[in-house]
């Protein structure tokens, strides 16, 4: 019986301690496996412990990557916790982008906090290339050059005497770190310098005065501020290329004239239907006519034997007093 007792006894021990043990055995293999982690994060003197990084681990973030930007982040002078890169993380950023956008601002000597830099991540923005660009201004082409057009796209426009003209522009901008939340991108800029560009080309009196000078469409666009409410600012407007390509205008001319001859010739048909018309209506008359000549003609033998029939041939001199009078003139009494 007091063995019974000591085995039911040392399996009870056994089955209260199992968890601890299990949970003992999972933090020294966790330990293990942190420490490397945990040296590196001290011997580069952030204040992160065993408890930091299971904290972060049971939120089902990376540890490495954390620690990583951390370091990173506060090397380049950036005033930030592990709770801001939690949060950062848990809100969909991206550590990477935030970890090399912290080395272009230090080496960059900008003006970031971590907030700003974090905000600008969850806006879409690749606050790197945003960091390099504003360092290094880049240049857009206008139009976009597409897969397969061998750079034959090109804005058209016309001038004011009939000729259109086929423009490509290198724009060189800079990127306003300041306004890269809430602001339009790149595909604003191309936009608005197109229409820029096909409104300065229009203002022209003649085609010849964009070839003699091209800077007229560059200072067309400086002048009316197109960057507004976007996140660069226009530097340069450089005019590439310049191509004529037709006369719109005689186009135009040519094919109104071709209207109006269309036009003209349907009137005439019309004339010429009507006056075929009026033909043929005479010639109806006409017939009518005919066939009323004709009838009385047929009735006119008749008359003249109902006549003799009848002895009715009328006065026998008919046409006396139609004959003139043989005396001309009659004198007139003198008064006494």
């Amino acid at each position: 019986m007091p063995s019974l007792q000591l085995m039911i006894l040392t399996v009870l021990l056994l089955t209260l301690l199992a968890p601890a043990a299990w949970l003992a055995l999972l933090l020294v293999l966790f330990v293990c496996r942190r420490f490397p982690l945990w040296l590196e994060a001290k011997a580069a003197g952030l204040n992160v412990s065993f408890l930091d990084l299971v904290m972060i681990y049971l939120k089902k973030l990376s540890p490495e990557a954390i620690v990583g930007c951390l370091k990173v982040m506060r090397k380049a002078g950036l005033d930030v916790s592990i709770a801001d890169l939690e949060s950062h993380q848990l809100a969909g950023g991206h550590l990477d982008r935030l970890q090399d956008a912290s080395i272009a601002v230090n080496k960059a000597g900008l003006n970031l906090t971590f907030r700003d830099m974090a905000a600008i991540d969850l806006a879409g923005r690749d606050i790197r290339e945003a960091v390099d660009s504003h360092v290094n201004p880049k240049v857009l082409i206008c139009p976009p050059q597409t897969r397969g057009s061998q750079g034959h796209n090109a804005i058209t426009a016309v001038a004011r005497d009939g000729i259109r003209l086929a423009v490509r522009a290198k724009v060189t901008v800079r990127t306003r770190i300041d306004r890269l939340v809430g602001a339009a991108g790149e595909a604003t800029i191309i936009a608005r310098v197109d229409e820029g560009i096909v409104a300065a080309i229009g203002r022209a009196e003649s085609h010849r005065d964009i070839l003699a000078q091209p800077e007229i469409i560059s200072q067309a666009i400086l002048d009316h501020g197109l960057d507004s409410a976007t996140c660069f600012e226009i530097i340069s407007v450089d005019i590439a290329d310049v191509d004529v390509q037709d006369n719109v205008a005689a186009r135009l001319q040519t094919v109104k004239a071709e209207a109006d001859k269309r036009i003209a010739r349907a009137k005439a048909e019309e004339r010429r239907a009507a006056a075929i018309a009026t033909q043929q209506e005479m010639q109806s008359r006409t017939v009518g006519m005919q066939v009323k000549v004709t009838e009385a003609r047929a009735e006119l033998p008749l008359a003249v034997a109902t006549a003799c029939q009848d002895q009715n041939l009328g006065n026998p001199q008919p046409f006396q007093h139609l004959l003139p009078s043989p005396r001309r003139w009659q004198s007139k009494p003198q008064p006494i």
